[in-house]
């Protein structure tokens, strides 16, 4: 899921109780930036991180990270205030909305190392800016607390790690119809790079797979990999399987 110049943008605590989860609105920003012929749609993915009670969330404590592709002339910067202007509107009251964004190419290590430490222990804001300032990427908390800062800037590192989350959209697999299909069509019709157990067994080529309709591919290898199980007869992973990744 690379192209040249991609660009990720990581959003978090955009929602409350009774809205739409940050999932939500990671789809719909993708929908604003591609309308505003900004940027076209390559994906989002959906991103765990640390369950603990000294850390306020919603419901999930996961951040998302859109990856797009910008239009000819379009630099980070301008992504980033679109971006911006749509959370402010759209982010639900009393949420406290944050955004990172960078150039996936140059996303530094340091972040990346962020990303994983926000998963096992608590971080701050203190540290999200500083962590920003020095590798050059973009950060903005953009109302309440702005403890989103933290999710969204781990959302950029752990997109960039290119071995942690879900898709959450992805073109094909949003209404996916649930059915038996050809592994080679699966390939085709849901944009993967690969199709495998976590063991790593393949299905053979023709081989068909019962896939459930809540279909979404793991961020491996920095692509799309729908995870399968192969126990009984080859069908897509249960969803609990999928969300622990």
């Amino acid at each position: 899921m690379t192209s040249p110049g991609a660009v990720l943008l990581g959003i978090d605590d955009t929602d409350n109780e009774s809205s739409p989860g940050t999932g939500y609105l990671a789809q719909q920003l993708l929908q604003e930036l591609d309308a505003l012929d900004l940027a076209a749609p390559l994906g989002a993915t959906r991103h765990q991180l640390l369950v603990d009670p000294r850390i306020p969330y919603t419901s999930h404590n996961s951040s998302a990270c859109l990856l797009v592709a910008p239009a000819d002339g379009v630099g980070v910067d301008a992504l980033h205030d679109a971006a911006a202007d749509f959370l402010r509107r759209y982010s639900a009251p009393g949420s406290d909305p944050g955004l990172a964004v960078a150039r996936k190419a140059d996303v530094a290590d340091e972040v990346v190392a962020f990303g994983q430490r926000a998963k096992v222990d608590v971080l701050d804001q203190d540290l999200a800016h500083a962590t920003a300032r020095r590798t050059g990427t973009l950060l903005s908390g953009l109302g309440g607390t702005e403890d989103g800062v933290i999710g969204a800037l781990s959302a950029v590192g752990l997109h960039r790690s290119g071995a942690d989350g879900f898709y959450l959209w992805l073109d094909g697999i949003r209404g996916f119809r649930a059915g038996r299909y050809r592994i080679e069509e699966l390939y085709r019709l849901l944009h993967l790079s690969d199709a495998r157990t976590l063991a790593g067994t393949r299905p053979a080529e023709g081989t068909l797979v019962d896939v459930d309709p809540w279909v979404r591919p793991l961020h491996l290898e920095d692509g799309p990999v729908l995870l399968l199980d192969d126990a009984s007869g080859w069908r897509t992973a249960p969803k609990a399987e999928v969300r622990r990744h």
